[in-house]
C-alpha cells in the first residue's frame, strides 16, 4: 500500500483536486485515509440523491471519507458550522477550500475499482477486481532471475 499526502490552497476545489490527483498517480484503486481542513463553501448531495445544497461561511472539516480511482470517486464528508452543528453528505465539485485542506490517500496496488450499473439499486456500484502478477522463474540460473511479466 502506498500512501500520499497533499495540501490544497484556499479557493481550490476539494473534489476537482481530489480527482486530479488521484488520475495524476493513475490510482485504480483507493481511499481516504483522512483529510482536516475548512471550507468556505461546500456542496453536498443528500441522501436521497434528489437534494443537492450549497453552503456558504466558515466550515470545518470533520471527516471526508471514501473510495477513489482514477476517473471517479465515491466520497462522503462531515463538516461543522461555527456553532459546532455537523451535517453532511456526498462531495459534490464546487466545494472550495477556505483556509487548507490537508488529505491523505492510500493506494490499494493490489485491487482495482470500476463502476458498474446496478438494476436494482439503479446507481453504478462499486466493483472490486484483484490484480495478479504473473511472474516466470528462469531456474537454469542458480542466482534464480525472476521476470515480470
Amino acid at each position: 500500500m502506498k500512501n500520499y499526502v497533499f495540501s490544497l490552497k484556499p479557493g481550490m476545489d476539494l473534489r476537482m483536486e481530489i480527482d486530479k490527483f488521484v488520475a495524476g498517480k493513475d490510482i485504480k484503486a483507493g481511499c481516504v485515509v483522512t483529510c482536516v481542513g475548512n471550507l468556505q463553501k461546500a456542496i453536498l448531495r443528500m441522501a436521497d440523491a434528489e437534494i443537492v445544497r450549497e453552503y456558504k461561511g466558515t466550515f470545518e472539516i470533520v471527516s471526508l471519507v471514501g473510495t477513489v480511482e482514477s476517473g471517479n470517486s465515491h466520497l462522503h464528508i462531515s463538516i461543522s458550522d461555527k456553532e459546532g452543528h455537523v451535517f453532511g453528505g456526498h462531495l459534490k465539485n464546487g466545494s472550495i477550500v477556505g483556509i487548507t485542506a490537508e488529505v491523505i490517500i492510500a493506494e490499494l496496488e493490489n485491487l482495482s475499482f470500476k463502476r458498474v450499473y446496478d438494476d436494482s439499486t439503479k446507481y453504478e456500484e462499486l466493483v472490486v477486481e484483484e490484480k495478479i502478477s504473473s511472474y516466470i522463474f528462469y531456474l537454469e540460473d542458480p542466482t534464480l532471475t525472476i521476470s515480470k511479466i
